[in-house]
């Protein structure tokens, strides 16, 4: 059976390991699609996919629509800063606006927790969260893990460590679900500051040095410190976290063992990873950039499926 247990993807808490494992099946095809000198299927030739975006993304917005224009469909881009959202519009009216033009699918990033949920209770179209305020983003997890899965063999039985600012993420929430689920175990670790309370009650273990969270790990997912989520000041200076939680090559060669390097993006090099790091031989972030197209490929087929007709 090739079929997701769920119409929509919200969150990776809704998905089974079945469903994350036909998502990693189907990927794998794309990914030989996307190799080819000709990079386009015609699977969805009658479906439109509105991108909606009320947060800046330059990588994530790109993404899908590259995934949703190799799989043929027709893409409607929608950009917040440019909308009539600036006029008092609700989501719910943009949306009904944009679906009255016969979207079949939608593609949201919003800066509430739960928006793309809300969205799903009020219109017919499939919604993809590509990103909910601090929330989750499950199509970079499910990307993530599958880079871990392609460099090291298997997801089950690794330890993964997610390190820098776990309050304000996203990604972190929507990575340590889905690594879980898919057997690995997973560390936090940065400022104490910048760790939610009771994330332990998540079955991750906690640190606050880096180096110990090195030689724990056979994967480092750097993420960046996302001051434009950040109300108040969590550290003296970027430069402070740098010299405590930056991952340079020194401290790699210290570690006398092979780790895999990943980040979702993007990087603030310098801050949490130097250039040296990111573009050295432990680093698979550019793999992360191409297998995120195949992923949301995988995605957006797999929910196209399931549109009435």
């Amino acid at each position: 059976m090739n079929n997701l247990s769920v119409s929509h993807l919200i969150g990776i808490k809704d998905l089974s390991r079945e469903d994350i494992e036909i998502i990693f099946k189907t990927a794998d095809s794309f990914k030989d699609v996307i190799n080819r000198p000709i990079k386009k299927v015609p699977s969805l030739r009658d479906i439109t996919i509105a991108n909606l975006f009320f947060e800046n993304s330059t990588r994530t917005r790109l993404s899908f629509e590259l995934a949703a224009k190799r799989l043929s469909a027709d893409v409607v881009n929608f950009s917040a800063s440019s909308s009539s959202l600036k006029k008092g519009e609700t989501l719910v009216d943009t949306v009904n606006n944009i679906l009255s033009m016969k979207v079949d699918m939608v593609v949201l990033r919003h800066e509430s927790p739960g928006s793309a949920l809300y969205l799903t209770k009020h219109i017919k179209a499939k919604v993809i969260n590509a990103g909910d305020g601090t929330h989750e983003h499950p199509t970079q997890a499910l990307l993530d893990a599958y880079s871990i899965k392609e460099k090291l063999g298997d997801v089950e039985g690794k330890k993964v460590v997610i390190i820098g600012d776990i309050l304000h993420s996203r990604v972190a929430l929507s990575n340590i679900y889905c690594l879980q689920k898919m057997g690995a175990e997973v560390m936090v670790c940065g400022p104490s500051a910048l760790i939610p309370k009771h994330i332990e009650k998540l079955n991750v273990k906690v640190s606050h040095n880096l180096r110990e969270a090195l030689m724990w790990c056979d994967v480092a997912n750097m993420l960046r410190i996302q001051l434009e989520r950040q109300d108040i000041q969590y550290f003296p200076s970027l430069r402070a976290y740098s010299m405590q939680f930056g991952l340079t090559k020194e401290i790699l060669d210290e570690l006398n063992k092979e780790i895999v390097v990943m980040h979702p993006g993007p990087i603030n090099r310098g801050v949490e990873i130097t250039s040296e790091v990111a573009d050295g031989p432990h680093s698979i972030i550019l793999d992360q950039v191409e297998n995120g197209v195949a992923i949301r490929m995988a995605v957006i087929y797999l929910l196209a499926s399931k549109i009435e007709r």
